[in-house]
C-alpha cells in the first residue's frame, strides 16, 4: 500500500538521516558524474548569416501587368529546401577556403557533407528577414561556413531566376514559332482551298439566285405582254387589205398639186424664178389643175375605174409591228431560257457551297484559333523577354545579405558553469528523489494510516522508536564524519569549477 503523501517528507528524511553514508555516495556520484559530463560535452559555436528578401523595390509597381517577377512563397522553407540539396552543400564543403588543407578525398568530403547538413539550420526572422545560421566545434569553421553558406545562397537564386525566366522565355519563344508555322499553314490550306472554289459564299449565292429569279420574273411578264400584243396586231391586220386602189379623183389631183406647191415653196426660197426646176414645177403644176378642172366637170354618180393599186399604208404598219413585236418576243425567249440555265446553273453552285460549307467553316476556325493563340503567345512572350531582363538586372524579387556572419566569441548550449551547477543541485536531489521512489514501492508499513486502511479498525497507541544512548552516539558520530566529508567534498568540487574557469584545467 502506497505511504500518504502528507507522511512522506518525514519518512524521506527519516530515511535519509538513517542512510547517511549512502546519500552521501549518491551525491558524490552524481554531482561529479555531471560535472565530468561539463568536462567533456562539446562546445557548440553558432555563426548567423542575416537575408533580407527585397520584393518591394520600385521596379514592381512600374511594370505590373507587363511582366512577371519571380516570387517565392514561404521563403525560409524554400531557403532550406535549396541549402540542403547535395550541389549547394558540395559546393561549401570542396570549397577550399572553408575547409583549408582539409583532403578532398570522397570519404572526407562525405564527411564533411554529413557534418554540415547536421549543423545547418534556418530561421525565420520577422516578414522580409531569416538566417542562414551553421553549428560547430570550431569557431572557424562555423565562421567559414555560415558565411559561404550565404553566399552561395544568394548566388544560387540569383542563377536559378535567371535560369527559370530564360526557361519560360524559350518555351514560350518555341510555342509562338510553333503556332507561327501552324498559322502560315492553316492560312495556305484556306488559300488553297478558295483559289480550288470559286464559287463564293452563300450569302452571295442567294443574292444571286434571288436577282435570277427577279430578271425572270420580269421577263415572263414581258413576254406574255407580248403575246398580248401578237394577238391584238394580228386581230388587226386580219381585218385590213394590204393594197388600196387608187383612183384619179379630184382628191387624188389635190394631193399631188399640194406636193408641187410645197416643193414649189422649196426652191424658191434657193432659187430665182427663171431657175430650170422651178419653171419644170410651174409647168406640171398647170397641168395638174387643168386635170383637176377637168376630172372635176367629167364626174359622174358612180366612181371611175381608173386607178392603180397602192400599198395599203397602215397595213404595212402593222405589218411591221408585229414583226417586230415577234422579233421581241423571239428575244424575250431566249433570255427566258438563259436565265432558267443560270438558274440551274446557280442551284448546282448553291449545293456545292453548301457542300464546302463545313470545310470552309473548319479551315476558318482552325485558322482563327490560331491566329488568337499565336497572338496571345506573342504578348507573353513579350512579358517573358522583360520578365527575363528584370531578372538578369536583379530586380523583382531579390535576395540580399543584410548581415554578414560575425565570428563566434562563445560557445551556444549547456556550458562548463551550469554544468557545474546542475551536478550540484542534482547531487543533493538525487538522495532525497531515490528515497521518494523507494517508499513508494516499499510494501512495509510506515503510517498509521495505513494499518488502519488495510485492516479496516481504527490503531488504539502507536510506539515511537526508542534508541540507546550508544546508538545516538554512533549517529552523532556518523553524521560528524558524513558533514565532514560533504565539506571537503563540496571545497575539492568548487576548486576544480574555478580551476576550470580560469582556464587551469
Amino acid at each position: 500500500m502506497a505511504l500518504p503523501l502528507s507522511q512522506l517528507p518525514k519518512e524521506i528524511i527519516r530515511e535519509v538521516r538513517k542512510h547517511k553514508g549512502l546519500a552521501f555516495l549518491l551525491f558524490l556520484a552524481v554531482s561529479f558524474v555531471v560535472l565530468g559530463a561539463g568536462f567533456v560535452w562539446p562546445y557548440k559555436y553558432q555563426a548567423d548569416t542575416i537575408i533580407f528578401v527585397d520584393d518591394r523595390n520600385i521596379i514592381g509597381p512600374l511594370m505590373e501587368g507587363r511582366a512577371v517577377t519571380t516570387k517565392i512563397n514561404d521563403r525560409s522553407s524554400a531557403a532550406r529546401e535549396l541549402l540542403m540539396s547535395r550541389n549547394l552543400i558540395e559546393r561549401v564543403a570542396t570549397d577550399p577556403e572553408v575547409f583549408r588543407n582539409a583532403s578532398m578525398e570522397p570519404d572526407a568530403v562525405e564527411g564533411r557533407i554529413g557534418r554540415i547538413r547536421g549543423g545547418l539550420s534556418v530561421r525565420p526572422r520577422g516578414d522580409s528577414y531569416f538566417s542562414i545560421g551553421f553549428s560547430s566545434t570550431s569557431q572557424t569553421e562555423a565562421f567559414r561556413v555560415a558565411q559561404k553558406l550565404g553566399q552561395v545562397f544568394i548566388e544560387e537564386t540569383k542563377e536559378r531566376k535567371r535560369f527559370e525566366s530564360r526557361n519560360a522565355y524559350d518555351f514560350i519563344d518555341k510555342q509562338v514559332k510553333s503556332y507561327e508555322q501552324q498559322l502560315a499553314q492553316a492560312e495556305n490550306r484556306l488559300k488553297r482551298f478558295l483559289s480550288e472554289n470559286t464559287d463564293g459564299t452563300e450569302s452571295e449565292a442567294n443574292s444571286r439566285m434571288a436577282q435570277l429569279r427577279n430578271q425572270l420574273e420580269l421577263a415572263e411578264l414581258e413576254k406574255e405582254e407580248l403575246q398580248t400584243r401578237v394577238g391584238s396586231l394580228q386581230g388587226q391586220l386580219n381585218r385590213i387589205r394590204p393594197t388600196i386602189r387608187q383612183g384619179r379623183t379630184q382628191d387624188a389631183f389635190r394631193d399631188r398639186i399640194r406636193a408641187l406647191e410645197e416643193r414649189l415653196d422649196s426652191l424658191r426660197l434657193q432659187y430665182h424664178d427663171t431657175y430650170p426646176d422651178i419653171v419644170i414645177t410651174q409647168e406640171q403644176l398647170s397641168e395638174l389643175k387643168r386635170q383637176r378642172d377637168l376630172a372635176a366637170a367629167q364626174q359622174t354618180d358612180t366612181a371611175s375605174l381608173e386607178g392603180e393599186e397602192a400599198v395599203n399604208p397602215l397595213y404595212q404598219e402593222l405589218s411591221a409591228a408585229l414583226s417586230k413585236t415577234r422579233a421581241d418576243m423571239a428575244t424575250i425567249d431566249t433570255r427566258i431560257n438563259s436565265l432558267r440555265r443560270l438558274m440551274e446553273q446557280q442551284t448546282l453552285r448553291m449545293e456545292r457551297i453548301q457542300a464546302n460549307k463545313a470545310q470552309y467553316s473548319e479551315l476558318t476556325r482552325d485558322m482563327e484559333v490560331n491566329r488568337e493563340i499565336y497572338d496571345d503567345l506573342l504578348k507573353r512572350r513579350e512579358k517573358a523577354r522583360v520578365s527575363m531582363h528584370l531578372d538578369i538586372e536583379g530586380q523583382g524579387l531579390n535576395y540580399r545579405i543584410n548581415e554578414a556572419a560575425q565570428f563566434p566569441r562563445s560557445p551556444t548550449g549547456p556550458q562548463f558553469s551550469m554544468f557545474a551547477t546542475a551536478g550540484l543541485l542534482l547531487g543533493l536531489a538525487a538522495p532525497f528523489g531515490a528515497v521518494a521512489g523507494l517508499l513508494q514501492i516499499d510494501p512495509r508499513i510506515r503510517a498509521r494510516r495505513q494499518l488502519e486502511d488495510d485492516i479496516g479498525l481504527p490503531v488504539l497507541i502507536e510506539i515511537p522508536e526508542a534508541r540507546t544512548p550508544y546508538e545516538k552516539r554512533r549517529d552523532r558520530k556518523v553524521t560528524m564524519v558524513v558533514g565532514v566529508f560533504v565539506v571537503l567534498t563540496a571545497a575539492v568540487y568548487i576548486g576544480i569549477v574555478v580551476l576550470a574557469e580560469m582556464g587551469v584545467i
